[in-house]
């Protein structure tokens, strides 16, 4: 893999925080993502932070996705089990199709450091020509679940946009987790 696997690829972080998006706490994972996405040949602005409103994050990603074009759009936060927790029920109602493996990998792969990542409901899926994943809104499961899928993006950003042709390895070949 290339060592900006996410090179020409316009991305967007969206943090869900009640406490941050008021200023009553910062907002580290945010910018740590951004960060690392840009660091991996992203096209990047500023986390965008919003509270935990449905309407609200469903309006965000439908007009980065729809209106802005952004292909990589990461939400951070709002993906437990608490009252307050509505990402992955808001990017269910604004995709078209869910990409269920990209979520039980970041289960699956989390679970081996904490069996608490059991516990995230986040999701994966399509939205026109976009990606939206949800991640945890630790820095630690933030960054984590970000190394365990980014192996996976660029070649599911090519298919979306209908640009891959091969999807299959060979026998013998194997895809290998990225570590960040």
């Amino acid at each position: 893999m290339s060592d900006k696997p996410l090179k020409s690829i316009k991305a967007q972080v969206v943090t869900m925080s009640d406490s941050r998006s008021t200023g009553e706490r910062k907002d580290t994972v945010g910018p740590m993502l951004t960060r690392e996405l840009e660091s991996l040949g992203a096209e990047i602005n500023s986390p965008i932070i919003i509270p935990d409103e449905k309407d609200i994050l469903k309006k965000t990603l439908c007009k980065l996705a729809d209106v802005d074009g952004i292909g990589l759009i990461i939400t951070t936060g709002g993906t437990g089990l608490a009252p307050r927790d509505i990402t992955p029920d808001a990017t269910r109602e604004v995709i078209s199709r869910e990409i269920p493996g990209m979520s039980e990998l970041i289960r699956s792969e989390g679970g081996k450091q904490t069996i608490k990542a059991y516990l995230s409901r986040a999701i994966a899926g399509i939205r026109g020509q976009s990606l939206i994943i949800n991640l945890p809104g630790s820095e630690r499961g933030a960054m984590q679940s970000l190394s365990i899928i980014l192996p996976l993006i660029p070649h599911a950003l090519e298919t979306i946009r209908g640009e891959a042709h091969e999807c299959g390895k060979k026998l013998g070949e194997e895809d290998k987790i990225h570590t960040l």
